[in-house]
């Protein structure tokens, strides 16, 4: 078992903290969720944990090695892959060409690259995208190739940052089933960063609530449903997060 542990991370930007002291462990084979309303500081803490955003204290590690200071490309060779809300795809190569070149990044051979990004398209359920320009996509099929990629090279941890975004019931069904297969089969520990609590509580092990850059609430999905702090830090959020949340806590 692998662990992925951010330990008292604070995190300031002009005098104002974005987060404080916030906790939050993930474990080889376990989807955890990160939830809060917009502004939490969700993605703040995804960044520090991935190497984008320095925190201003606490630290970051791997199986209690100090990850602190190492730069995105140094996480994501050490097994600790993310994807985008914005997706970040290369935009102007094909869906293959944007998993290759991760590949080719992380060390393989083009040859050895080429055939991983094939048997990972298959893996995810996108192969007939292969050829297509990444560019061109629609915006649901940005997120499953952004996903695709974030899986090259088997990573032990994955962070998945608004996967759900803009997506259909069907579509976040989907999306549901890859992420436990991910889990499951791959035995990878994912983070799960989504406004869809719905979705979040159906799926996690353990959930994290961040509020104002606070952890208010952690607990398995039947805790945070009965919390009354996570139901007041979502009132009058709920517009914003598309989704009934007040329904989705009954």
């Amino acid at each position: 078992m692998s662990d992925l542990s951010a330990d008292k991370i604070s995190v300031a930007f002009a005098g104002l903290r974005a987060l404080s002291e916030v906790d939050l462990k993930v474990t080889s084979g376990q989807i955890v969720g990160l939830i809060g309303p917009n502004g939490a500081g969700k993605t703040t803490l995804v960044n520090v944990m991935t190497g984008f955003q320095p925190a201003t204290s606490g630290s970051v590690s791997l199986d209690g090695q100090d990850l602190s200071g190492l730069k995105p490309h140094e996480l994501r060779r050490r097994g600790v892959a993310r994807t985008f809300q914005g997706g970040r795809l290369f935009r102007d190569l094909a869906v293959i060409d944007n998993l290759e070149v991760t590949g080719v990044g992380l060390g393989l051979s083009r040859a050895a690259a080429i055939a991983e990004a094939e048997a990972m398209l298959d893996w995810v359920g996108i192969a007939p995208l292969a050829n297509r320009v990444a560019g061109a996509l629609p915006y649901t099929d940005e997120r499953r190739v952004a996903i695709g990629r974030a899986l090259m090279g088997k990573p032990a941890f994955v962070l998945l940052d608004e996967p759900a975004a803009g997506m259909s019931a069907t579509e976040a069904q989907d999306l549901s089933a890859l992420i436990r297969r991910i889990a499951g089969e791959m035995g990878c520990g994912v983070l799960l960063i989504e406004h869809n609590v719905g979705l979040v509580l159906d799926l996690c092990h353990h959930v994290v609530v961040l509020d104002s850059g606070v952890v208010i609430e952690t607990g398995d999905p039947a805790t945070i449903r009965a919390s009354e702090r996570v139901r007041h830090a979502y009132m009058g959020t709920a517009a914003d997060t598309n989704l009934p949340v007040l329904e989705v806590m009954e």
